[in-house]
């Protein structure tokens, strides 16, 4: 079976393919920049330049358009819709970003009239994470409204798709996923492409608020679960859900319950007492850490 790099690197053209292969790392990102070297991006966050035949590979605008040409099989087409989006996902789980001069027309997005970066985001399943937070969410007389908290990067999604999955396959509870973006089930031709669960209901490419409503009314799940609280309509969903007995997971971006209560929409989400709990996630080197810290009135 092909490696979740091995996978990637073949959307990439040949000799990008090849070096990156070859160089004997298992990076996080591959990042394309026309007119710069290609690199790899670990799980420090920091880019190293991918060698071939001992120098740098600087790329050029052909590179980035056949490697795009490649992702959407020859379809750029059938594809825009999703790179209007800024990405486009790919079978595997893995995940292009595409960045450049955007085609604008009436202030929506279009397309691209040409590239600048592409950021090929290599999956990289993880199980057996947060399972001590896991016991504190699956309780014997129901699921806990959890909000996953912590600033960028540091795996709230890794986290959210991990409790999804433990619910329906370790404590039996029936899960819909409202996945917007198609980060925590990447689903390819509606087959989730990470192991969301044995009986997790998948809503792909659907607004979160929209999509919450559609699987309350349609899945009856006992426990609702989305990615990036962004927005007030994100929080009237998730508050319907909680007042029709549902509990609901989500994560947000933030240093501390006092950093949310100070920024107007999360001071709205704790004001509505959607969650009874907050799991901190922090890291140290490498290794991340859960904390589990009720959410009182105030």
């Amino acid at each position: 079976m092909a490696t979740p790099l091995e996978q990637a690197a073949a959307f990439l053209p040949r000799e990008l393919r090849l070096a990156v292969l070859s160089s004997g790392q298992d990076p996080e990102e591959l990042r394309l920049r026309a007119g710069r070297p290609f690199a790899l991006c670990g799980a420090d966050g920091r880019e190293t330049p991918v060698l071939w035949m001992g120098k740098p590979l600087e790329l050029t605008a052909d590179d980035l358009r056949l490697t795009l040409e490649i992702a959407t099989c020859a379809s750029y087409h059938a594809a825009v819709e999703k790179l209007c989006q800024g990405f486009l996902p790919l079978k595997g789980g893995h995940r292009l970003g595409v960045t450049g001069t955007v085609d604008l027309r009436e202030g929506k997005i279009h397309g691209y009239r040409a590239l600048s970066s592409l950021c090929l985001r290599i999956a990289h399943p993880v199980q057996g994470i947060g399972w001590e937070a896991a016991e504190q969410v699956f309780r014997a007389d129901g699921a806990v409204s959890t909000l996953l908290l912590s600033p960028p990067g540091l795996g709230k999604t890794t986290l959210l798709r991990e409790l999804v999955r433990l619910g329906p396959d370790r404590y039996g509870q029936r899960v819909g996923l409202a996945d917007e973006r198609g980060e925590v089930a990447a689903l390819w031709h509606g087959v989730p492409q990470f192991d969301v669960g044995a009986s997790t209901d998948v809503l792909d490419g659907c607004p979160k608020a929209e999509g919450l409503q559609l699987l309350l009314r349609t899945m009856n799940p006992q426990l609702l679960a989305a990615d990036e609280i962004t927005a007030p309509e994100d929080i009237a969903a998730l508050s319907a859900a909680a007042n029709c007995g549902v509990a609901v997971l989500a994560t947000a971006h933030g240093g501390s319950l006092e950093d949310l209560r100070r920024r107007p929409l999360y001071r709205r989400l704790l004001e509505e007492k959607i969650f009874r709990q907050v799991i901190h996630i922090t890291r140290q080197g490498t290794r991340r850490s859960y904390r589990v810290e009720p959410i009182e009135d105030g």
